[in-house]
Protein backbone atom coordinates (compact mmCIF):
# COMPACT_ATOMS: atom_id res chain seq x y z
CA UNK A 1 0.00 0.00 0.00
CA UNK A 2 3.08 2.53 0.96
CA UNK A 3 4.32 1.88 -2.61
CA UNK A 4 1.30 2.44 -4.61
CA UNK A 5 1.34 6.25 -2.09
CA UNK A 6 4.81 6.42 -3.29
CA UNK A 7 3.88 5.77 -6.97
CA UNK A 8 0.70 7.99 -7.23
CA UNK A 9 3.06 11.06 -5.68
CA UNK A 10 5.43 11.10 -8.09
CA UNK A 11 2.84 10.69 -11.22
CA UNK A 12 2.51 15.02 -10.60
CA UNK A 13 6.47 15.13 -10.56
CA UNK A 14 7.13 13.08 -13.96
CA UNK A 15 4.57 14.95 -15.95
CA UNK A 16 5.94 18.75 -14.33
CA UNK A 17 9.79 17.20 -16.27
CA UNK A 18 7.98 15.22 -18.65
CA UNK A 19 5.76 18.63 -20.12
CA UNK A 20 9.23 20.99 -19.54
CA UNK A 21 10.25 21.99 -23.36
CA UNK A 22 13.80 21.23 -22.51
CA UNK A 23 12.72 17.36 -22.40
CA UNK A 24 11.01 17.72 -26.05
CA UNK A 25 12.89 19.20 -28.16
CA UNK A 26 16.21 16.91 -27.70
CA UNK A 27 17.31 15.32 -31.32
CA UNK A 28 17.06 11.45 -31.76
CA UNK A 29 18.22 8.71 -33.95
CA UNK A 30 16.70 6.33 -36.63
CA UNK A 31 17.72 3.24 -37.08
CA UNK A 32 16.67 3.01 -40.90
CA UNK A 33 14.99 -0.06 -41.32
CA UNK A 34 14.50 -0.85 -37.87
CA UNK A 35 16.23 -4.00 -36.64
CA UNK A 36 16.69 -5.04 -40.54
CA UNK A 37 18.58 -2.21 -41.37
CA UNK A 38 19.50 -0.76 -44.68
CA UNK A 39 18.78 -3.99 -46.71
CA UNK A 40 17.39 -4.94 -50.34
CA UNK A 41 14.40 -6.37 -48.98
CA UNK A 42 13.61 -5.49 -45.15
CA UNK A 43 10.61 -6.69 -43.10
CA UNK A 44 9.04 -3.24 -43.79
CA UNK A 45 8.98 -1.03 -46.58
CA UNK A 46 11.37 1.96 -45.83
CA UNK A 47 8.58 4.56 -46.83
CA UNK A 48 5.94 2.70 -44.69
CA UNK A 49 8.83 2.61 -42.36
CA UNK A 50 9.33 6.88 -42.50
CA UNK A 51 5.45 7.47 -42.16
CA UNK A 52 5.41 5.69 -38.84
CA UNK A 53 7.95 8.22 -37.58
CA UNK A 54 8.26 12.10 -36.72
CA UNK A 55 11.45 13.63 -37.93
CA UNK A 56 12.76 16.96 -37.06
CA UNK A 57 15.49 19.19 -37.89
CA UNK A 58 18.51 17.85 -36.14
CA UNK A 59 17.90 14.59 -35.92
CA UNK A 60 19.91 12.34 -37.35
CA UNK A 61 19.50 8.33 -40.09
CA UNK A 62 21.48 5.75 -38.81
CA UNK A 63 21.82 3.90 -42.35
CA UNK A 64 23.81 0.01 -41.45
CA UNK A 65 24.46 -1.85 -44.33
CA UNK A 66 27.30 -4.21 -45.61
CA UNK A 67 29.59 -1.98 -47.12
CA UNK A 68 31.16 -4.18 -50.05
CA UNK A 69 27.79 -4.67 -51.91
CA UNK A 70 25.75 -1.44 -50.70
CA UNK A 71 26.14 1.80 -50.16
CA UNK A 72 23.62 5.37 -49.41
CA UNK A 73 23.29 7.55 -51.72
CA UNK A 74 21.00 11.35 -50.83
CA UNK A 75 19.56 12.71 -54.41
CA UNK A 76 17.25 14.94 -55.91
CA UNK A 77 13.81 14.38 -56.08
CA UNK A 78 14.21 13.60 -59.88
CA UNK A 79 17.15 11.10 -59.57
CA UNK A 80 15.02 9.19 -56.58
CA UNK A 81 12.03 8.87 -59.25
CA UNK A 82 14.78 6.79 -61.95
CA UNK A 83 17.29 5.64 -59.13
CA UNK A 84 19.67 7.68 -60.77
CA UNK A 85 22.92 7.29 -58.88
CA UNK A 86 25.09 9.36 -61.17
CA UNK A 87 24.12 13.02 -59.37
CA UNK A 88 24.35 12.37 -55.51
CA UNK A 89 24.32 15.30 -53.11
CA UNK A 90 26.25 12.87 -50.85
CA UNK A 91 27.16 9.34 -51.10
CA UNK A 92 27.95 7.15 -47.53
CA UNK A 93 29.99 3.55 -48.33
CA UNK A 94 31.02 3.39 -44.12
CA UNK A 95 28.60 0.37 -43.91
CA UNK A 96 27.55 2.76 -40.76
CA UNK A 97 26.40 5.72 -41.79
CA UNK A 98 25.14 8.73 -39.51
CA UNK A 99 22.83 11.34 -41.89
CA UNK A 100 22.49 14.81 -40.05
CA UNK A 101 19.05 16.13 -40.66
CA UNK A 102 20.17 19.23 -41.06
CA UNK A 103 17.23 21.36 -42.37
CA UNK A 104 13.07 21.27 -42.51
CA UNK A 105 11.93 19.42 -45.83
CA UNK A 106 12.15 16.48 -47.91
CA UNK A 107 15.42 14.38 -48.31
CA UNK A 108 15.50 11.25 -50.39
CA UNK A 109 17.64 8.41 -50.62
CA UNK A 110 18.47 5.44 -52.97
CA UNK A 111 20.73 2.53 -52.79
CA UNK A 112 24.09 2.68 -54.19
CA UNK A 113 23.30 -0.24 -56.31
CA UNK A 114 21.41 0.16 -59.02
CA UNK A 115 19.42 -3.50 -58.95
CA UNK A 116 18.87 -2.56 -55.20
CA UNK A 117 17.05 0.44 -55.46
CA UNK A 118 14.76 -1.03 -58.33
CA UNK A 119 13.77 -3.37 -55.95
CA UNK A 120 12.39 -1.05 -53.76
CA UNK A 121 15.72 -0.46 -51.74
CA UNK A 122 14.79 3.96 -51.54
CA UNK A 123 13.61 6.05 -49.02
CA UNK A 124 12.01 9.52 -48.64
CA UNK A 125 12.07 11.44 -45.43
CA UNK A 126 9.79 14.13 -44.65
CA UNK A 127 11.72 16.75 -41.92
CA UNK A 128 9.22 18.91 -39.92
CA UNK A 129 11.14 22.01 -38.14
CA UNK A 130 11.98 21.93 -34.68
CA UNK A 131 9.10 23.30 -32.45
CA UNK A 132 10.08 26.94 -30.57
CA UNK A 133 8.20 27.98 -27.62
CA UNK A 134 6.20 31.20 -28.84
CA UNK A 135 7.71 34.25 -28.23
CA UNK A 136 6.67 36.42 -25.52
CA UNK A 137 4.09 39.32 -27.51
CA UNK A 138 6.69 42.74 -27.91
CA UNK A 139 5.52 45.74 -25.43
CA UNK A 140 3.52 48.46 -27.58
CA UNK A 141 5.90 50.88 -28.72
CA UNK A 142 6.05 54.75 -26.67
CA UNK A 143 3.89 57.18 -28.37
CA UNK A 144 6.37 60.20 -30.14
CA UNK A 145 3.72 62.88 -29.67
CA UNK A 146 4.56 65.71 -27.60
CA UNK A 147 2.73 66.10 -24.07
CA UNK A 148 -0.40 67.78 -24.22
CA UNK A 149 -1.15 70.71 -21.92
CA UNK A 150 -4.30 68.97 -20.11
CA UNK A 151 -6.15 72.01 -17.72
CA UNK A 152 -5.96 70.82 -14.15
CA UNK A 153 -9.34 70.23 -12.98
CA UNK A 154 -11.06 68.24 -9.75
CA UNK A 155 -11.85 65.20 -11.37
CA UNK A 156 -9.34 62.51 -11.06
CA UNK A 157 -8.99 59.91 -13.43
CA UNK A 158 -10.26 56.15 -12.59
CA UNK A 159 -8.49 53.72 -11.18
CA UNK A 160 -6.74 50.62 -13.58
CA UNK A 161 -8.08 47.09 -13.13
CA UNK A 162 -6.66 45.00 -11.33
CA UNK A 163 -3.52 42.65 -13.09
CA UNK A 164 -4.28 39.33 -13.33
CA UNK A 165 -2.13 37.59 -10.85
CA UNK A 166 -3.85 34.01 -11.58
CA UNK A 167 -1.02 32.90 -13.60
CA UNK A 168 1.62 33.16 -10.48
CA UNK A 169 -1.45 31.75 -8.29
CA UNK A 170 -1.60 28.89 -10.31
CA UNK A 171 1.99 27.95 -9.88
CA UNK A 172 2.06 28.61 -6.57
CA UNK A 173 -1.29 25.93 -6.08
CA UNK A 174 0.55 23.12 -8.83
CA UNK A 175 3.41 23.29 -6.68
CA UNK A 176 1.82 23.44 -3.57
CA UNK A 177 -0.15 20.09 -4.74
CA UNK A 178 3.16 18.65 -6.06
CA UNK A 179 4.89 19.15 -2.33
CA UNK A 180 1.35 17.76 -0.99
CA UNK A 181 1.95 14.32 -3.07
CA UNK A 182 5.02 14.16 -2.32
CA UNK A 183 4.92 14.81 1.55
CA UNK A 184 1.58 12.36 1.25
CA UNK A 185 3.73 9.71 -0.27
CA UNK A 186 6.35 9.70 2.39
CA UNK A 187 3.93 9.44 5.52
CA UNK A 188 2.25 6.72 4.23
CA UNK A 189 5.74 4.84 3.70
CA UNK A 190 6.20 5.20 7.39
Amino acid sequence: MAFLGLLFSMIPMLLLVGSSPRFQAEARQFDVGGRDGWVVKPSEDYNHWAQRNRFQVNDTLHFKYSKDIDSVVEVKKEDFDSCNTNNPIQKMDDGDSIFPLSHSGLFYFLSGNLDNCKTGQKLIVLVMAVRQPLPKAAPPPASTLPPQNVPATGLTSPAPPPSDKSGSWRVGVDLGVLVGFVLGGFIGLA
